[in-house]
């Protein structure tokens, strides 16, 4: 038996404690809400968290590459809608869209899954344990995944602690996380007068609870690169390049993901 694969929607709003200071959608926030409208589509296809729990599996994430026109802000609404874009012989591509109650697209993501043996901690296919899935046809950007360069060099280095409420139920730091680590890692200044347009994340390996984080990063006017590593091994963990415009600077006219 094989399922037809159709768009998932859902509409959300920004609460007063998902903005940051300036009103926009928290980085944190706009990553969680990703994943959460992605597990209850994977819930409905048959292949969500609990489904995926019976056969010692889980979804792990692997790479994200999200365009931001601009951010919703306080007290905005906004519809997502998310769908498996490509299936993969160890998972699927899913992309999402972000579009303001008009119906404009004002962000896009795109992400890639592994399906995971949590046991024996090894990529399994997903045809192995489910259904044949005719996944949806339809990418909402040209671009692929790239391989993020090394950074020579670093202008900064800061280090974190794994906190309690960064680890989720795969008991390791949730991929939301990650961007945060990178851009609370640059100028603080900097960071105060500028949104992020792009956000790209290369996740390597998984980062635990009470464990000691690096993240050296790569900065200048238009992009921060970063590179967040375990401060006791050294081993990268993963790495996030932003690309950012100045608060008070216009989104760019271009379009960035389809319509």
């Amino acid at each position: 038996m094989s399922i037809e694969v159709t768009k998932y929607a859902k509409e959300y709003n920004v609460k007063s404690y998902e903005a940051d200071c300036h009103g926009f959608l928290r980085i944190l926030t706009l990553m969680n809400i990703l994943q959460d409208i992605a597990c209850e589509n994977a819930d409905a296809l048959g292949f969500g968290f609990v489904e995926c729990h019976k056969h010692n599996l889980t979804w792990v994430g692997s790479n994200y590459l999200i365009k931001i026109k601009r951010l919703p802000q306080i007290d905005e609404h906004f519809i997502i809608e998310t769908w498996p874009a490509a299936g993969k012989l160890w998972g699927a591509v899913r992309n999402f869209n972000i579009k303001d109650k008009e119906g404009n697209v004002i962000a896009c993501a795109s992400s890639q899954w592994v399906l995971i043996d949590y046991e024996r901690r090894r990529p399994v296919a997903l045809s192995k344990y489910f259904p044949e899935y005719h996944f949806l046809d339809e990418r909402v950007m040209n671009e692929d995944f790239h391989k993020l360069p090394e950074i020579e060099n670093p202008d900064f280095i800061k280090e974190f602690a794994v906190r309690f409420d960064d680890i989720d139920v795969n008991n390791h730091v949730n991929n939301a996380v990650y961007p945060v680590w990178a851009s609370e890692s640059t100028d603080s200044k900097y960071r105060m007068s500028h949104l992020p347009t792009e956000i790209e994340l290369n996740f390597k390996k998984e980062a635990l609870f009470g464990e000691k984080i690096r993240v050296e990063t790569k900065q200048n006017q238009a992009e921060s690169m970063h590179i967040i590593r375990d401060e006791k091994s050294g081993d990268e963990l993963a790495k996030c390049l932003i690309k950012w415009r100045e608060i008070t600077s216009e989104p760019s006219a271009s379009e960035l993901c389809a319509d």
